[in-house]
Formats: C-alpha cells, structure tokens, sequence
C-alpha cells in the first residue's frame, strides 16, 4: 500500500508540475550522463545516501582524540578577543595554564561531535524529492549549502548544550575559566574578557563539520572510487 500511496504522489507530482521532468533531465544530463534509467526516487535516495555518507564520514574524521587539536585547519584557538590575553599570560609565566585551555578546548570540541549524527540524519529524513532533484544537478558543494542553510541555526541550538557538557566534562570550562579570571584580575588589565565558551566553541565545531561534509560531497561527485553502492554510481555516474 505504502508504493502505491508514493506511486501516484510521484505521478501526481510529475503531471502537475512544467518543471520536474526538467529538473530530472538535467540531473540525469549532469551526473548519468545521460542515463535515462535513473528515476526520481533513486535520484533522490542516492543523494540521501550521498550526504549520510558525507555525514558519517564527517563525523569519524572529528570525533576522535585529535580530529581538532591536531588538526591545524579544525584545531580550535582562543577566541579573537582573547589573544590579548593570551600574549600577556605567555609573557608573565602562565603559558602552561593557556596551553591546558587550549587542549581541553578541543577535547571537548572532538567529544562534543560524536553527538551531532542523530542531528544530520533527521534533517535528512525531511528532505523532500523535489529538493533531492534539484541538488543533484548542483555544483560541488550544493547539498552541503542546502543542508547549512536549512539546519545551521536548529542544529547550533541542539548542539550548545552538548557542547556546554563536553567542555564541563573536559574541565575545558574551568579551564578557560582560570584563565580568563587570571587575566581579569591583573591591575593592568582594563577591559574584561568574557568567561563564556560554549558559544564559540559550538560555531567552530558546526563549521567543521560543514566543511567535512563539503569535502566528502565533493569527493562523491568527482571520485568514483568513492561511490560504494550500486546507488551512487547510477545516479552519479560509475566513472
């Protein structure tokens, strides 16, 4: 019965709206190459498929000891108002106290990413066909663009408090704490920098993984080494 139902809503779709089989042809024109045996529903299912992969992908690679800290592009530094006092703690001795922030920062950023799955997959789940269809003719980074523009503030608010109970259970909170109210109470110090983390440390771990899901997006479109079901290659082309 559930076929039926998406038979006749597909067919429903396909007869009432100019524009779906010419957004379908030029899908297929783009990455089957002209492969007419690529329906709307696989064209659909295989970018679902790309994009959980991209998110499974993205994921491993930052939730791990290290995907931030010893990674130069993701490694997560104090905030931009904060190396003022960065340099004036180095200066004075403290430069273990700032190099224990930093390294907890991002333990709590790695740790924090392990729960974003669940995240991504629901806002997959309620892509429709129609925005399946239109990304598949899009450029390299179209489905990461769509998905950013669709979910980047809900996610930030699911994942604030995740990370707001990474950075405690890393003591990157205390830490950072320690810091800041180091450099607060020194006489020469005139304006006061903010104790609060959570937020900029959520934007660094949410842009990172954008930028991950990007990079596996990519690698999907152009690498066909990396279409590894019967899926991608037919709605993405075998070579």
């Amino acid at each position: 019965m559930k076929r039926i139902a998406v038979f006749f809503l597909l067919s429903f779709f396909i007869i009432s709206s100019a524009n779906s089989q010419s957004i379908l042809d030029r899908a297929k024109k783009a990455l089957g190459k002209g492969n007419s045996s690529v329906s709307e529903e696989e064209a659909g299912g295989g970018i679902k498929e790309a994009l959980n992969k991209g998110i499974s992908s993205a994921v491993g690679f930052l939730n791990k000891k290290d995907g931030f800290f010893g990674n130069e592009l993701y490694k997560v530094l104090l905030p931009p108002e904060a190396q003022k006092m960065e340099k004036t703690l180095r200066n004075i001795g403290m430069g273990k106290m700032v190099d224990d922030a930093i390294l907890q920062i991002n333990r709590g950023a790695e740790d924090a990413v392990g729960f974003a799955t669940p995240i991504f997959v629901n806002a997959i789940k309620e892509m429709t066909i129609t925005d399946a269809l239109k990304l598949v003719s899009g450029g390299n980074n179209s489905i990461t663009e769509y998905f950013k523009s669709k979910t980047s503030a809900s996610l930030t608010n699911a994942f604030k408090p995740v990370i707001d109970s990474s950075l405690e259970k890393t003591n990157a909170t205390k830490y950072y704490g320690d810091v800041v109210n180091k450099y607060n109470s020194l006489p020469t110090t005139m304006k006061k920098a903010n104790p609060d983390l959570s937020g900029y440390v959520t934007e660094k771990a949410v842009a990172a993984l954008f930028d991950r899901i990007a990079v596996e997006e990519k690698n999907i479109r152009e690498n066909p080494a990396a279409r590894t079901s019967d899926l991608l290659k037919k709605v993405f082309g075998s070579k």
